[in-house]
């Protein structure tokens, strides 16, 4: 039996997913890298390689879930972020790009260097995580409702070696009375229930819960600006990731609420993605 070489998987996975996916060669290729358990770059030094017949069989399977719609993530069981390696399941959010904006504007913050920072609806842990590999005098504490997510997270923290990172399962605050923290950040639910493109793409294998909010995607969102001022120490930053639309009454909704230099920062894509509050006391 005549074995397929590299060069001719890659091209026959990205034309399988040439009609179901907007990035069927990425696909194909990160798909390929993961049978091969090889970097990018040995796939172009080594094209005529030749895969097993057990290799062949697996990126044969995943490239057809990957036609069925599951994201890459959800298959290879992994997912980059921050230029860290995040175990993902189908318990929660697959990290996105687009959240990493969020991360920098955190770092960027002038706080102590034992500060205490909270991560809310902390998923894979990669928001929360991402600030102590940076930030390893941080006191960082990461909260979600979901226990699958929380040990998710867990297993997160083991592989990339931040015991000093606490975890717990707690809806929202619930499960923090009386602790203060200089840094709250979070990525919260905040699509609109009837959004259409929640139909679509990767989204469709990824829990509801984790991307929906009432009061048009904002609640929350509001719920979070709310009660964070009973948690934050004078001079505290709350920092939230929202919609590309929603950063006006975002801000509106912040300065209401008494805090003060109200910014939003934008994404790479220059879309309008989280939203600063300074807290006065």
């Amino acid at each position: 039996m005549t074995r397929i070489t590299i060069a001719q998987a890659l091209s026959q996975a990205a034309s399988v997913l040439a009609t179901s996916s907007e990035s069927a060669h990425v696909d194909a290729e990160a798909l390929l890298l993961h049978c091969l358990g090889k970097p990018r770059s040995f796939i172009y030094a080594w094209p005529e390689r030749q895969l097993s017949d057990e290799q062949h069989k697996q990126l044969q399977q995943m490239v057809a879930r990957r036609a069925e719609g599951v994201p890459v993530a959800h298959i290879v069981g992994e997912r980059e972020f921050w230029s860290l390696p995040f175990i993902v399941n189908d318990s929660t959010l697959i990290p996105r790009p687009d959240t990493e904006i969020l991360v920098e504007t955190a770092l960027n913050l002038p706080l102590a260097e034992n500060a205490a920072v909270l991560d809310l609806g902390t998923g894979t842990g990669a928001i929360a995580l991402a600030l102590a590999h940076e930030r390893r005098q941080w006191q960082m504490t990461a909260v979600d409702n979901v226990s699958g997510a929380v040990e998710l997270a867990k297993a997160n923290r083991h592989n990339l070696q931040l015991p000093q990172v606490e975890i717990l399962q707690s809806d929202w605050f619930a499960e923090l009375s009386g602790r203060k923290f200089q840094l709250i950040v979070s990525n919260p639910p905040y699509i609109e229930e009837s959004d259409e493109h929640l139909a679509l793409g990767d989204v469709r294998f990824e829990p509801r819960s984790a991307l929906t909010s009432g009061q048009q995607g904002f609640a929350a969102l509001f719920h979070i600006a709310e009660h964070a001022r009973e948690y934050l120490c004078t001079g505290g930053y709350l920092l939230l990731e929202h919609g590309f639309t929603q950063g006006k009454r975002l801000r509106e909704k912040l300065n209401e609420l008494g805090y003060m230099q109200v910014a939003t920062v934008r994404d790479f894509g220059s879309n309008e993605r989280c939203t600063l509050g300074f807290w006065p006391g």
